[in-house]
């Protein structure tokens, strides 16, 4: 048996997830090694809004009466202990912390508290009125006014374009915008941006 032949069978005697120094091949993973721990919490961008029906986990640190798993209801509210209703919907999670720990500070020594989002609602916003298409759109990019409008197929024939509304709901409560179409399309006025659960209403 030549050497060329006898090296051959050695390499094959490791089998095809070893490697001659006896580990693994890179990014492949040893048999038997422990998995990642997986979490149900969801990985949003700093600046994500809450809207309507996201769940959301609330700790409080070392008290685990206080803590609470929590939807936010259609009203954009949160029920807290001893905090009663806490506006969610508009809030950005660490916004929403920060105010929670100001609050708690009235019943407790440095409250250290944390938001988690457990799992968020498919950011849309919805289009209304005298527009050919209305009707719910999903918000994947920075979408403007113009940019859904356009979605919803243009205007109907008798559409006031010069005061279409937009209603937007914050943590002090709904906010109505006033947008002139005509306007926006022939200046250099900056693009009006969508935020989730954004109404736009077409007279």
């Amino acid at each position: 048996m030549t050497l060329a032949l006898l090296a051959s069978l050695c390499v094959l005697s490791l089998g095809p997830g070893t490697s001659p120094q006896g580990g693994t091949p890179s990014g492949l993973p040893a048999v038997g090694s422990p998995a990642k721990p997986t979490t149900d919490r969801v990985t949003t961008s700093a600046d994500y809004r809450l809207v309507a029906g996201d769940k959301l986990r609330i700790e409080i640190y070392k008290d685990p009466q206080l803590s609470q798993n929590l939807q936010v209801r259609p009203d954009g509210k949160i029920t807290l202990p001893l905090l009663g209703d806490v506006m969610a919907a508009g809030e950005t999670p660490t916004v929403l912390r920060d105010k929670l720990t100001a609050a708690y500070k009235e019943y407790m020594t440095n409250p250290v508290v944390t938001v988690i989002v457990v799992e968020a609602q498919p950011q849309t916003v919805s289009v209304m009125g005298e527009v050919n298409n209305p009707g719910v759109q999903p918000l994947k990019y920075p979408m403007t006014v113009i940019d859904a409008l356009a979605i919803a197929g243009g205007f109907k024939d008798f559409a006031n374009t010069k005061k279409i509304m937009i209603k937007r709901t914050t943590a002090a409560g709904v906010q109505t915008i006033k947008f002139d179409y005509k306007k926006a399309i022939n200046s250099d006025s900056k693009p009006v941006y969508l935020q989730p659960g954004d109404v736009i209403i077409v007279p």
